[in-house]
């Protein structure tokens, strides 16, 4: 199982990703750090990941295969993330067959009405309850 996480910036949400990921001991689950930037990518292969890489090009090729793609809201923004989410990105995300797993960081002029603010932390455990449910076929 291909689970893509994309992060920028410092990369704290993917590597909070990451980790919660590795812990939930999912066995069949590979786990590919796709940062847009060195910082990110790093950070989530510091907390577990089992592959990275950074760029553009690394998300174009794997979001073709994925079967989980895990990331804030602005992955599928052209120039959010303040600007490091590509046209071409966004449109890798938003076209590939995998589940997209979207977390609503109300940042960088994005607001998801009718969503709480919740801390970088229970985002991240409310996208792994959902992940584990969709693995286990109750959602």
């Amino acid at each position: 199982m291909k689970i893509v996480i994309i992060d920028g910036q410092g990369g704290r949400m993917g590597g909070l990703l990451a980790e919660k990921i590795k812990k939930a001991a999912i066995p069949e689950a590979e786990i590919y750090a796709l940062g847009t930037n060195s910082a990110a990518t790093t950070a989530m292969l510091k907390a577990g990941a089992d592959y990275g890489a950074t760029g553009e090009n690394p998300v174009l090729v794997n979001c073709r295969d994925a079967d989980y793609i895990i990331g804030p809201l602005g992955i599928m923004a052209a120039d959010a993330l303040l600007g490091e989410v590509t046209p071409a990105m966004a449109t890798a995300v938003g076209q590939s067959r995998a589940m997209k797993i979207l977390l609503p960081v109300n940042k960088c002029s994005q607001h998801v009405v009718g969503v709480t603010d919740y801390s970088m932390s229970e985002l991240t455990e409310q996208a792994l309850s959902y992940l584990l449910s969709c693995i286990q076929g109750t959602n």
